[in-house]
């Protein structure tokens, strides 16, 4: 009996010693989900300021009403699309990231197709836009890479020896990546 005593406290002073990276586990998933909220955030500012460049350009020009239809549609959709922190998976980020990309495209084309339009391009409200949603997208590109830096970090501590004895016992798992647009892969063509 003495001897299962001392194995037994051995095996607690050794795990409060190391305290199994429980701490460290849940501070590294905390800071996945905050990343996430940023990237999040980042996409909100875009869809803030859809409406205030679709208003501008109706009233700049006598605008293709179906490029705009296809932005509004493509933002309600994107807004629709909610994926909490707590519940990434691929197929939830995936989902989140075709609403995006229907929105990104959307965008294109109202701004290529504003270059017909030279109004429009005098007018400095939507120069300031589109300067804006410029700066966005930036954003957005910068917090999607930030995002995969810490979800690297966590998953590649999670799965290390001996964090990967614990993670599973406390159910930490694996953080999907933000991936490349399919439609990315491949070069636009111009023609002039």
């Amino acid at each position: 009996m003495k001897r299962l005593l001392v194995y037994f406290f051995g095996l607690v002073v050794l795990l409060s010693q190391s305290s199994c990276g429980y701490n460290t586990m849940v501070e590294k998933d905390q800071a996945v989900k905050t990343q996430w909220a940023q990237v999040q955030n980042s996409y909100q500012r875009r869809a803030d300021l859809i409406p205030n460049l679709v208003n501008t350009v109706k009233g700049a020009a006598n605008f293709e009403k179906s490029t705009l239809t296809d932005v509004i549609n493509a933002r309600a959709k994107a807004t629709s699309v909610q994926v909490s922190a707590d519940n990434l998976t691929p197929e939830k980020i995936k989902q989140f990231q075709e609403a995006q990309s229907q929105v990104s495209a959307g965008l294109g084309r109202l701004l290529a197709v504003s270059e017909n339009y030279p109004d429009l391009k005098a007018n400095a409200n939507f120069q300031e836009l589109q300067a804006q949603i410029e700066g966005t997208e930036n954003r957005i590109n910068v917090e999607r890479n930030k995002f995969n830096t810490v979800t690297q970090d966590y998953n590649t501590y999670i799965r290390s020896f001996p964090q990967n004895l614990f993670a599973g016992l406390f159910k930490f798992s694996e953080k999907p990546y933000f991936e490349a647009d399919a439609a990315s892969q491949k070069a636009p063509t111009v023609q002039f």
